[in-house]
């Protein structure tokens, strides 16, 4: 039996209770996108039962082009999040069973960014000066700093509306070991701050062509409790990550993992893994949704992203077994028609398919920790301190 969870990175379906908190009240990722393309052609996605979550919601927008099918393949529902944050760390960490209240420091978005007293210490470990310190796209600062980066050897350090550090640096002025150290000695100093992340942000061109690589690293602060990968792999279920998993979830409860920096090798990841003996649980991340086109605000990407996905997934159901099972949701939203350029707090859909079995509702579950506690179920575990499964065994 193999249990597959895949978190589609920013696929939200619409403004949670307390979007409005956030700054996001009106914020619908899958419903403004398929608005903006004239509508998603994404036929597996709405057999799963993807156009039966919205009426379930309490404000749900039909979603153009992938209306309700009478008898959906997949079970559906939305979970909402219970932590306090939209970023990454915060949506994947209730996902494995955590809630994060209060939640991660967030450094201020003007000038200066960060503590003079980081910078400092940063400076005297690594030292590099530091330019940038301000909240930033990651394209669009490495375009206003890079020239002067690669001219003085400077890191470029930058925030988002994320518990986030980030340190971009060209890999023929700053080679990619000496800005993981970089990152690791942000790691340590940023620890007593609560920074959910550092984000390595490599990249390489010329002035007016710099392009990020895909040799990104998360280096994560370590959870206080522990993580359903680490419960399944203390259990003896081999635990298979996908994308950027082994890094967001610091490393813990991981069998083996393959590191992917873009959606296609994550699916490919998937399709191995899928291959190997026994039983197991596949966690995966789809990351082009929100790196490449929810971030930059794109939704015509983001519509054939979601096509692509969709075409992987019509080649990948007939791969289950009928013990198996194929979960599908997100880790928070990030409409690309919406203002600003960061995550946004939706609920995110929940599909559960069970090769055999009748789709049914799953409702509406308060708290992405449901995912966790469906997995200890599902592999016959003790219940965790929160959640309700939606697996039998």
């Amino acid at each position: 039996m193999k249990v597959v969870l895949v978190v589609l990175d920013s696929v939200g379906i619409g403004e949670a209770p307390d979007a409005a908190d956030y700054g996001d009240a009106g914020s619908a990722t899958l419903q403004h996108v398929a608005h903006a393309v004239g509508g998603l052609d994404i036929p597996t996605l709405q057999q799963l039962g993807l156009g039966n979550i919205p009426p379930l919601l309490p404000n749900g927008l039909p979603i153009k082009g992938c209306p309700a099918v009478a008898r959906p393949l997949a079970s559906h529902g939305a979970m909402r999040e219970m932590s306090v944050g939209k970023d990454t760390i915060t949506g994947h960490w209730e996902l494995c069973g955590l809630e994060i209240t209060p939640g991660f420091h967030e450094f201020p978005g003007e000038f200066p960014s960060f503590p003079a007293s980081l910078l400092d210490a940063f400076e005297k470990e690594t030292g590099r000066p530091v330019i940038g310190n301000k909240a930033a796209s990651g394209t669009a600062i490495i375009e206003e700093l890079g020239e002067e980066h690669v001219r003085t050897g400077a890191w470029i350090a930058y925030t988002s509306a994320d518990s986030v550090m980030q340190l971009a640096a060209h890999t023929d002025v700053i080679p990619l070991d000496e800005l993981y150290r970089g990152c690791g000695v942000a790691r340590h100093l940023c620890d007593p701050l609560k920074v959910g992340r550092i984000i390595a942000r490599p990249f390489v061109g010329e002035p007016g062509s710099f392009r990020r690589t895909e040799d990104r690293r998360d280096y994560v602060i370590e959870p206080e409790e522990p993580l359903i990968t680490e419960r399944l792999f203390d259990a003896g279920i081999p635990v298979y990550a996908v994308g950027k998993i082994e890094d967001i979830v610091a490393h813990r409860g991981i069998t083996e993992s393959i590191h992917t920096g873009n959606t296609k090798e994550s699916q490919a990841a998937v399709e191995q893994f899928m291959r190997k003996e026994g039983d197991g649980f596949i966690f995966a991340n789809f990351i082009d949704f929100d790196m490449l086109y929810g971030h930059r605000r794109d939704p015509e990407g983001y519509a054939a992203a979601l096509r692509q996905t969709d075409a992987w997934l019509a080649s990948f159901l007939p791969s289950l077994g009928h013990e198996d099972v194929l979960v599908l949701t997100a880790d928070h939203g990030n409409d690309p028609t919406f203002k600003g350029t960061d995550h946004t707090r939706e609920f995110v859909p929940l599909l559960c398919c069970q090769p055999g079995r009748p789709g049914i509702s799953l409702g509406v579950r308060n708290g992405l920790y449901d995912a966790a506690q469906s997995l200890a179920s599902r592999f016959g575990l003790a219940p965790l301190p929160r959640g309700t499964s939606f697996l039998g065994r």
